[in-house]
């Protein structure tokens, strides 16, 4: 039964190193085919986690209504797993975190407006693009006003700035600036790494549209803060067609158990310096280390989840747009780190999840001796069977503190079809036929494998979002 259990918590590394292989050979249906197939292994406490798998592999597939549709069901099953959060926090004390239902991390909340959001602009329904940037705005609200830490997940910089390229496409500049601003704050504040600042894009939006709305002294304060950044005026661009190319690279961290045992004597002291010794303290090792351990009887095991990044090598993209009316290059850039934030995100709440860990470790330890005693109590009153019934006593506490050891894991459940890493880059050229050439860029500019060109036809005043996947 506690195998059982076992296999139950979670899908497994197998699911996503397929997924993986079928994403690096550019065979995004087969990667959907298998988060589909596998949509009862993710069990009823995962279905947040299915949705948010399944939209993205569907979104790759290009199965954009199909993808939204199961994103809003991931969406309304976070705000319900919301409302009963005092609950589960109170199950959590006692039971695998693992049996708990998954409803993200707030950052992972957000990615599936800025999903669906890319879903509507792909399929160039403006409308509901911006009915789902105003629900990112009033998600980033909600969670701002939720997280009491002041340096804690407060506002994200790519939503934001997906949200302004949105409502500026619509021809909503106050509102675009607004987001554009607020996209500027986050990334100022950002703790994302050294590799996500300010974006340049970013900076040229500030100035277009500041200017475009006639705000002489904002105008002014970007012009002193970014002085090298090229941009145009909102009515020269106007005349032209727009490509946002938005690029997915690498692989989002994956979560390994990281396992701390606590001996209560020396020979369990020994017997835990034996077992790292010779490799243990893994999940390869995990059933005989219960087994052991269980059987010596005086080990407590606590399971933390440890971050495995799996960063991409691309530096950025080479973008050339080529047609009858010329030929234009552009430069992606990163926009948003997932792993940056699953990091700080996990080492934010590790304190919490530690806590907890050592004190459900600690009462499962508990109540397996106090049976044990209970029923070398019991027994005692046996006279005539006592060394019989010393063994049943012993064989089933040590069955029951072995449960307990095993049935110890971490939380490990993330959304692992993300990309380590988002880039964007923003093109501007006249209305006509275009081939999209795009060269994924390596450290010192070293070519890595080019995409399929693709041709797009672009009207005046017209904007175009294109994807781009690369596990490099």
């Amino acid at each position: 039964m506690v195998w059982a259990l076992l296999s139950a918590c979670s899908l497994g590394q197998g699911h996503y190193l397929r997924i993986e292989d079928s994403l690096r050979a550019g065979n995004y249906q087969a990667a959907d085919s298998i988060v589909a197939k596998a949509e009862s292994d993710y069990g009823t406490k995962a279905r947040v986690l299915y949705g948010m798998d399944r939209g993205f592999t569907l979104q790759l597939s290009g199965q954009y209504e199909a993808s939204n549709e199961v994103l809003s069901a991931a969406e309304d099953e976070v705000d319900r797993l919301f409302t009963r959060k005092i609950r589960n926090e109170a199950l959590s004390f006692l039971v695998n975190d693992n049996e708990l239902p998954f409803e993200g991390d707030p950052y992972e909340q957000v990615m599936i407006n800025v999903m669906k959001a890319i879903n509507y602009a792909l399929q160039q329904n403006w409308q509901e693009a911006l009915v789902e940037a105003r629900r990112l705005d009033h998600r980033l609200n909600v969670i701002a006003d939720r997280e009491t830490d002041k340096d804690g997940y407060r506002d994200d910089g790519f939503a934001r700035y997906l949200t302004g390229i949105l409502y500026e496409a619509a021809e909503d500049l106050n509102n675009a600036l607004v987001a554009y601003r607020r996209a500027y704050d986050a990334y100022r504040r950002s703790m994302l790494g050294k590799r996500i600042g300010v974006p340049v894009a970013l900076r040229a939006d500030l100035l277009r549209v500041s200017n475009a709305l006639g705000l002489t002294d904002e105008f002014q304060e970007y012009r002193r803060a970014f002085p090298n950044t090229t941009w145009r005026s909102h009515s020269e661009q106007r005349r032209l067609a727009q490509v946002v190319l938005i690029s997915y690279n690498g692989r989002a961290p994956a979560r390994v158990d990281q396992f701390v045992d606590v001996p209560l004597g020396m020979d369990a002291a020994q017997l835990v310096l034996l077992s790292r010794g010779i490799g243990g303290g893994t999940n390869r090792t995990r059933t005989a280390e219960s087994l052991l351990y269980g059987l010596n009887g005086k080990i407590v095991r606590i399971a933390l989840p440890r971050l495995v990044p799996q960063r991409s090598s691309i530096v950025s993209s080479h973008v050339v747009i080529s047609g009858a009316y010329g030929t234009y290059e552009g430069q992606t850039e990163p926009m948003h780190s997932i792993t940056a934030l699953a990091d700080k995100r996990l080492s934010e709440r590790m304190p919490g999840i530690a806590a907890r860990a050592a004190a459900r470790a600690a009462i499962k330890y508990g109540l397996a001796e106090a049976a044990e005693r209970g029923m070398q109590s019991a027994m005692s009153r046996h006279d005539g069977q006592r060394n019989d019934l010393e063994w049943v006593a012993f064989v089933a506490g040590a069955l029951l503190k072995t449960a307990a050891l095993a049935t110890e894991e971490s939380d490990k459940r993330s959304w692992r079809t993300l990309p380590d890493e988002i880039q964007v880059a923003r093109l501007w050229v006249p209305a006509g036929e275009y081939d999209v050439h795009v060269q994924a860029l390596g450290g010192s500019q070293r070519s890595l494998r080019p995409s399929s060109p693709r041709r797009v036809a672009l009207r005046e005043g017209e904007m175009r979002f294109l994807l781009e996947r690369a596990i490099q």
